[in-house]
């Protein structure tokens, strides 16, 4: 593994780095085993996503953009270039909000309000903007309904941005994505964008992509349950838990 400077480092195993004395109260010498075999493998897990982020910056040039589309946001008109602000770099989320929907997506809702309270912080490194094709009144409604404070919102119902970069077919159903973007010289140039899907699921699994970008996937991931297989989130549920 390189270091931030390019230099190669020498890692200690992993199963060493895991090799911890007990812990926690009343665990047994069985439980501390199978939890050190554990810890080497999220060690691991760690250091492959690590491995995985470098490959990823390292991609050479993506495509250029081959227009600026032109979006609807809160304060008016706007162009893909004008959604960058200050930033070189700019993320998009595609909102499965399309105007044939009366509801938008329960698990888009999820990961865009728990993105809703990391905006200030991502906002300060990239752009981000949230993307539906619903007009923007009803996206900013949905938002105003759910407490969304910081997330930006754009209607591309008059462009063919989530066909060009999700695959959405206009008289069909929506399609969520991840893409991002960087400014260079002028020019505007696609540098990534999540392919995984139901052609590249696992037998038994639900298409996600890797990392999984759900803070909610990951929270319930450390639970002995996991995140099970016949549940999702909702837009509403019952009386609050005490």
């Amino acid at each position: 593994m390189t270091d931030a400077n390019g230099s190669i480092q020498t890692l200690r195993p992993a199963r060493q780095l895991a090799d911890l004395p007990s812990r926690f109260p009343g665990e047994s010498a069985a439980y501390r085993r199978s939890r050190n075999e554990l810890l080497a493998e999220e060690i691991e897990l760690r250091r492959h996503i690590e491995r995985v982020a470098e490959q990823r910056r390292a991609l050479p040039p993506g495509g250029v953009v081959p227009e600026d589309y032109r979006f609807v946001g809160e304060a008016g008109p706007v162009t893909l270039s004008e959604m960058f602000g200050e930033h070189d770099t700019l993320v998009t989320y595609n909102w499965m909000f399309g105007p044939r929907r009366a509801r938008p997506c329960p698990m888009c809702t999820s990961l865009l309000s728990a993105y809703d309270g990391e905006m200030p912080d991502i906002l300060q490194r990239v752009a981000f903007a949230v993307i539906g094709r619903s007009p923007i009144d009803r996206l900013v409604a949905f938002g105003k309904e759910r407490g969304w404070r910081h997330l930006r919102l754009y209607s591309s119902g008059g462009n063919t941005f989530n066909r060009d970069y999700a695959g959405e077919d206009p008289a069909g159903d929506d399609q969520p994505a991840f893409n991002v973007f960087t400014r260079g010289d002028g020019t505007v140039r696609h540098f990534w964008g999540a392919e995984m899907g139901p052609s590249t699921a696992d037998p038994g699994q639900d298409p996600r992509g890797a990392p999984d970008v759900m803070p909610l996937w990951t929270v319930l991931d450390m639970t002995p349950g996991g995140r099970g297989s016949d549940w999702y989130p909702k837009l509403e549920y019952g009386a609050a838990p005490r």
